[in-house]
């Protein structure tokens, strides 16, 4: 214990030798210290300390000063910069981009765009003469907010490119167009360098126990909705994604850098990464060409004596990545990760480990990819060419020729599916004829067509692949997200036999919102609503906040409307007018209104009887309560499942939702809320006795994922789980170096599973099909209740439909329950496993969760029915 403490004594003098000579060497964080003295710079473009008001490292700079001295340096050296608003945050922050070249080459940046884009034109790419042409490089940084080393570093590249003098910049701008961006997550920088700024010490504290190390929930790493920016660049759900999409496809850049940050006692990682790990739709090139331009930033980094490592623990494998995306378009990806010091200065397994430090090599990479990217500009220039060339011949012998997809019934998600797809350059055309494949039916006009062979091709099998087999089985994030089994869309593969030009309709370049209507005109008897349509749960909370009485149908019925005689379905909202207290011209100007912003589709019904199913003055019909909602956030929730309900109420749907922390959870008075939702995480410190009084008064309580557990745990639901067998047996001796492989394959990164359903139960309302897509990335496994009708969603015996599970955890899947419900007293508790609205373009999940908020009280799954 003596020899143990006194080599704790001698590292803790050797971290002081180390700070003091930290403190000595870099004392203000001067610029020479970072800046290479290869070149000069100009004595009247101003330094980052001119308008900052602090030296690079001295503090964590603010997204409001980094913007401001970007602005200044646009105004200092105008022939070398031109400064582009791409577009405001969600808090209102402008996403700014510099594009960066020779002042010759700003004279004619609108040619040198138009040029560069027609290598991505096989048609007109041959022509092209690249001889000469600049390669454009995107830079980009610190997309999560707690990674602030590459948006610091980002003063120093901007200052390099704009100061820097002499022949060796200038061959740089000639042969290069710079998009340099910055900031890609604005609003979680500036959370995280208040939080980082507000808790430095004059004096640095290294001690990673202190606060300035371990930032509150839900911390700067998301952006404004706790989302993870680094998972949308393929689902742009966010506005941050949308802006950034336009200028790199406006561009199309052949490489693109992703500057992040790692855990602290790591050192410098860049790209390859582990060989096995990458998507098999990446092409060998882009690996051979990532290889060549590692050279580079090996050698940048072995100038400073930087340490670093590839090929290990990062991978090429999910397509909504920074460092991923630019593989399926043309370009090459670039992950950067450097050791995060956190704070200012924090002490590490490998000594003290400064910000100025981690914000050099940030700066010194970026240096290394723009010097590789002039030395091999022609080659990425050709592969480029030579990427859309090859894309077209692979569609003319892949099998699939085309996708068909469309919803008539759900006319909202089919939008939003085709302007994610035109987000992405994707060719869409709407369907020329009405189309029936692989059991389901295509309708004219609510359909659209997306052929294989065009310059996309990659993007295209990106987005609807599945994927069942797999180099290996350890992943860094999801192994699958086939995006038409996340939305929930009928779609289908077209063979070279069932494609044939004629079903290609007008080509769709921009789509608008589909509108809804009030067919019938005004009524007194009522109105009825299908609750088919994505936004019908927005309109139905907007009417019942303006005080409009609503009922929901338990059954299906048949009923005489202008149209002539329809049927209605299970979840069908009833507006009955003598039921109202607001005026009927009132009720109906309301409707039109829902109709239109919700693209909603409202019948006025001439009678209250029926000619099948239950008249509609029948106790089928249910009173809707308008929900009051309550989601448990802060220590220990998952803030990413958290923020995607939120956006979904908040930004979708429209709906309020209060964000309780536990502590004030157990203190507050609940009886203001119907609903409280509860999404993966730790609830330790909950008051469990006062959450299930509030359930057995009469509350929803919705749980996900891990919550269910901590449930079942303490009493307040009445689940059982199935275990999943271990994969080696007990007595085997294995080898140490295999525990990696065999652990790691046992963990669910995220696949996808179609849950059975029950139509006729409440959480099902809206759904026309008998299968929903869910996801997965988890181990809640629930057994199926023993009530015959409280489990509306389980999972069959062939549930996987794509991703990665190893055969124990697949087996203990197969037939296991996606959705239990539980009566407790007067309340009910629906037990959801798996995240139904995954990084908000789970879109399919989201009818299942507006469900359980609109429809869970009004369930009974002692009978089956819904409570009368």
């Amino acid at each position: 214990m003596k020899r143990i403490s006194l080599l704790y004594r001698m590292s803790l003098v050797l971290a002081l030798v180390a700070g003091l000579t930290y403190n000595n060497r870099v004392s203000a964080q001067e610029l020479s210290y970072y800046l290479p003295d290869s070149v000069t710079y100009a004595p009247d473009v101003p330094k980052p300390e001119d308008v900052i008001y602090h030296h690079v490292g001295e503090y964590h700079v603010t997204h409001d000063r980094l913007v401001n001295y970007m602005k200044a340096l646009a105004a200092a050296v105008p022939s070398r910069i031109k400064l582009e608003t791409m577009g405001l945050t969600y808090e209102d922050r402008p996403q700014v981009l510099l594009i960066i070249t020779s002042p010759k080459n700003q004279q004619r940046l609108e040619e040198i765009r138009q040029q560069h884009l027609l290598l991505s034109d096989p048609s007109k790419s041959a022509s092209v003469d690249i001889e000469n042409m600049p390669i454009v490089v995107y830079i980009g940084h610190s997309i999560h907010g707690n990674e602030p080393s590459g948006a610091n570093a980002a003063l120093l590249s901007a200052y390099y490119l704009a100061a820097a003098q002499g022949k060796q910049i200038d061959d740089l701008l000639e042969h290069v167009v710079i998009l340099f961006d910055p900031s890609f997550n604005p609003d979680g920088l500036q959370r995280f360098s208040t939080w980082a700024n507000q808790h430095k010490s004059k004096n640095l504290v290294s001690d990673p126990n202190s606060r300035e190390f371990n930032e509150v929930w839900p911390g700067g790493r998301f952006n404004h909705y706790w989302f993870d920016l680094n998972r949308d660049w393929l689902p742009a759900v966010h506005v941050e994604s949308q802006n950034r999409l336009q200028w790199f496809h406006k561009w199309k850049p052949n490489i693109l850098t992703d500057h992040h940050e790692q855990g602290s006692n790591a050192t410098f990682f860049f790209q390859p990464g582990v060989p096995s790990r990458v998507n098999p739709l990446t092409p060998e090139k882009n690996q051979e060409l990532t290889a060549k331009l590692a050279k580079y930033h090996a050698q940048f980094l072995d100038r400073i004596g930087s340490l670093y490592f590839t090929k290990e623990n990062y991978d090429d494998f999910y397509y909504g990545k920074g460092s991923t995306y630019p593989d399926i378009n043309g370009a090459i990806g670039i992950l950067f990760e450097q050791a995060s010091s956190r704070g200012h200065l924090q002490q590490t397994a490998n000594g003290l480990l400064s910000f100025p430090f981690t914000i050099r090599n940030q700066f010194t990479t970026t240096l290394s990819t723009l010097e590789g990217a002039k030395n091999l500009r022609k080659e990425f220039l050709q592969w480029q060419r030579d990427f859309y060339k090859n894309s077209l011949a692979d569609a003319a012998t892949y099998p699939v020729k085309a996708y068909v997809f469309g919803d008539a019934k759900d006319k909202a998600k089919t939008f939003h599916f085709t302007e994610m797809l035109r987000r992405h350059q994707i060719d869409v055309y709407a369907l020329g004829s009405n189309l029936s494949v692989s059991g389901n039916s295509f309708e004219k006009g609510n359909s659209y067509v997306v052929p294989m062979n065009q310059p996309q091709y990659k993007v295209i099998r990106a987005i609807f692949d599945k994927t069942l087999t797999y180099k290996d089985s350890i992943f860094y994030d999801i192994t699958a997200w086939t995006m038409p089994l996340a939305f929930g869309l009928p779609y289908a593969e077209l063979n070279a036999t069932q494609f044939n030009p004629a079903l290609l309709g007008e080509k769709t370049d921009k789509v608008s919102f589909p509108a809804g209507e009030v067919n019938g005109g005004k009524s007194n008897i009522g109105y009825l609503m299908e609750w088919d349509e994505l936004y019908a749960p927005a309109a139905a909370n907007e009417l019942l906040t303006a005080g409009v009485n609503l009922k929901v149908s338990g059954v299906k019925f048949t009923i005489p409307v202008a149209q002539g005689t329809r049927d209605f379905d299970f979840g069908t909202i009833l507006v009955p007018m003598q039921m109202q207290r607001t005026d009927g011209q009132k009720v109906y100007d309301l409707l039109q209104q829902m109709a239109k912003k919700y693209g909603v589709h409202i019948n006025a019904v001439p009678t209250g009887n029926v000619q099948s199913g239950s008249d509609l003055g029948s106790a089928k019909f249910t009173p809707l309560v308008k929900p009051s909602v309550a989601m448990i956030v802060g220590q220990g929730v998952n803030a990413t499942d958290a923020g995607e309900l939120w956006h979904l109420l908040d930004q979708r749907m429209n709906i309020p939702a209060t964000h309780l922390e536990i502590p004030v959870f157990n203190r507050a008075e609940l009886g203001r809320y119907n609903t409280i939702i509860m999404v993966g995480g730790t609830y330790t410190d909950m008051n469990k006795d006062k959450l299930k009084a509030w359930v057995q008064g009469g509350g929803t309580l919705i749980l996900m994922e891990e919550a269910i557990t901590w449930s079942a745990q303490n009493g307040i639901s009445s689940v059982t789980f199935k275990k999943a067998k271990s994969p080696v047996d007990s007595s085997s001796m294995i080898a140490y170096t295999e525990r990696e492989q065999i652990d790691g394959a046992q963990q669910i990164y995220g696949a996808v599973f179609g849950a059975d359903v029950d139509r006729t139960n409440p959480l099902a309302y809206g759904y026309h099909q008998d299968v929903v897509s869910l996801f997965k990335a988890n181990k809640v496994f629930m057994e199926k209740s023993k009530n015959p009708y409280a489990t509306p969603f389980y999972y069959g015996p062939k549930a996987l439909q794509s991703g990665w599970v190893s055969r124990e955890n697949l087996d203990v899947i197969k037939n296991s329950a996606a959705v239990i419900v539980n009566t407790v007293g007067n309340g009910r508790v629906i037990n959801i496993s798996d995240n139904p609205n995954f990084r908000a373009f789970w879109l399919g999940g989201s009818k299942l969760m507006l469900n359980a908020i609109f429809f869970g009280r009004v369930i009974d799954p002692a009978s089956g029915r819904t409570e009368d």
